[in-house]
């Protein structure tokens, strides 16, 4: 099998490769719903030391750029309120915390989460984390460049191994928010 995108040694359907992600990366591949079946998403298994993205194109091409996505988790307070969200953004911008994300989770302020933070809420490996398998109350916010992409290469929940999804899918994930302007710059 060939991935859609890039060049990689090891690719199979993502339901084919649960061994190789997290518990609720894996689950919700498992549990696949959308009109994308769960067969079109791809898993390719790569070095852990490649996994952040600026190695990761150096090392896979830097064709691969301009389809890559980053999922990072945020914070929004108010009051004495914090909650947690997604924001998955092209690999070529950042997330806009101070404006969109801000707004859209109706905070007075909003900022990256603490690592440890992010870690053990997603049960995902820091690095790897990916907008599949979020917990179900979260709010997924995916910029509309995400999803207008055929195909974009995104964390598998692990540092070993990516996943390559059409950019339609992502917008049909639990929680999920699609913004004009999510990610800048």
């Amino acid at each position: 099998m060939r991935a859609p995108i890039g060049d990689f040694d090891h690719v199979r359907p993502a339901p084919e490769a649960l061994d190789l992600l997290t518990r609720p990366v894996a689950d919700a591949v498992r549990h696949w719903r959308g009109t994308v079946p769960a067969q079109d998403l791809i898993h390719v298994d790569t070095d852990p030391e490649w996994a952040d993205t600026a190695t990761f194109v150096e090392h896979y091409g830097p064709e691969l750029l301009a389809q890559s996505a980053n999922c990072v988790v945020v914070a929004g307070r108010r009051g004495g309120e914090s909650t947690l969200a997604a924001c998955v953004v092209l690999s070529t911008t950042k997330v806009d915390v101070n404006g969109a994300v801000r707004r859209q989770l109706g905070a007075r302020k909003a900022s990256f989460a603490a690592m440890d933070t992010a870690v053990g809420e997603t049960g995902m490996e820091y690095g790897g984390i990916t907008p599949i398998g979020l917990p179900a109350d979260w709010q997924v916010l995916v910029d509309a460049a995400v999803v207008d992409l055929p195909y974009v290469l995104i964390g598998s929940g692990t540092r070993r191994g990516k996943l390559i999804v059409p950019g339609k899918a992502l917008a049909e994930l639990p929680g999920a928010v699609v913004l004009e302007g999510l990610g800048i710059g």
